[in-house]
């Protein structure tokens, strides 16, 4: 059986973001790959009242002011493990994307405690600070490898999914509400392998970990746009998931660097073979909205009315993995995203 394959936009354009008019929004992490992409698509495209960078570097924080001179953006220095900050940051802030995190999987395996006061603490800190300040909605970014996690930073972002679709709970009879938007490998961002490869290639030489490895890819702005619809369409609890093509990564190479030659290295400490989006126990409680899958909470927080019902159920045997995947990326598509990364503004609609 094939899914529906209903791709998810290159683009984005006005209406993706007309949700957002007059409203307070805070990005945590706001200097890392995504914030920066986020906070530009919204300065340009949206009416958005107000726009809150939070971050802990204040270089990239400056260099950020400097280039987008806009009078609705504010910066906020500080670090997700500092509960008060955070307090005071979304004080007035109507929307909370949560995109601050320790990513690095080899590097948290040797620090498993930083891992978790960032990707854990960090999280209950911005739940409880979104309730306390009376934010309406937030999304936390989460990655594939929170499911069946074998690496640290997999558990960790385990733990903080969980920890947002229960504070659901907490949160009560407020209007708080929290959601995630899980996805895979960004072409592009800081630590994909893709700007390592596009380096290297001038060697001549490409380190590759496991011929048999797969991932599923999609753009930056393709992230945005599932956290939009996040934003969007949440009542509370749910995990969006998007339907992403696979790419093996000799294929990867080929695309890339094919007069280069490969040297093995070996799969790195916590690295999967393959990743999955979606595990088949989840799967038991999606839906499909053509694009992407809505994982509901197994504790309903509607107040006894269910938001997704009538909605297509998804296979109630799928299994979301990047090796079982049937929408396999070309190699001329994936040349034709990486054409893009030129440091050039963001592809935009009108």
């Amino acid at each position: 059986m094939k899914r529906n394959r209903s791709a998810i936009p290159l683009s984005l354009n006005r209406e993706h973001v007309a949700f957002l008019a007059g409203k307070s929004v805070l990005v945590t992490g706001g200097t890392g790959s995504f914030g920066k992409r986020f906070v530009e698509l919204l300065l340009a495209h949206s009416q958005v009242k107000k726009l809150v960078v939070f971050s802990r570097d204040e270089l990239k924080q400056s260099e950020m002011a400097a280039r987008l001179r806009d009078p609705r953006l504010r910066f906020f220095i500080g670090d997700v493990r500092d509960a008060q900050r955070l307090q005071r940051a979304f004080h007035g802030i109507d929307y909370v994307v949560h995109a601050a995190a320790l990513k690095q999987v080899p590097t948290l395996e040797y620090n498993p405690f930083e891992a978790i006061l960032t990707n854990v603490m960090g999280a209950e800190n911005v739940i409880n600070a979104a309730i306390d300040q009376k934010v309406e909605r937030v999304v936390a970014l989460s990655t594939d490898k929170a499911v069946n996690p074998i690496n640290l930073y997999g558990a960790t972002k385990l733990c903080a999914e969980k920890l947002f679709v229960a504070g659901n709970s907490y949160a009560a009879a407020t209007r708080t509400h929290f959601a995630v938007a899980r996805y895979g490998n960004v072409i592009g961002s800081r630590g994909s392998v893709i700007p390592l490869f596009l380096k290297r290639r001038k060697e001549g030489v490409l380190p590759l970990t496991d011929e048999r490895m797969t991932r599923f890819w999609l753009t930056l702005e393709q992230g945005i746009w599932l956290v939009l619809q996040a934003l969007q369409l949440m009542k509370g609890g749910e995990t969006f998931v998007p339907k992403l093509p696979s790419m093996r990564m000799t294929d990867l190479r080929k695309a890339l660097a094919p007069e280069c030659k490969v040297k093995i290295v070996g799969i790195r400490p916590g690295e999967k073979l393959h990743e999955v989006l979606l595990a088949e126990d989840e799967a038991a409680r999606a839906v499909d909205l053509g694009s992407l899958y809505v994982v509901r909470p197994n504790f309903s927080f509607w107040n006894g009315k269910n938001p997704w019902s009538g909605k297509p159920a998804a296979p109630s045997n799928l299994r979301y993995a990047s090796d079982s995947n049937d929408w396999w990326m070309r190699p001329a598509e994936l040349q034709a995203m990486v054409a893009g990364l030129d440091g050039s503004s963001p592809r935009t609609e009108a």
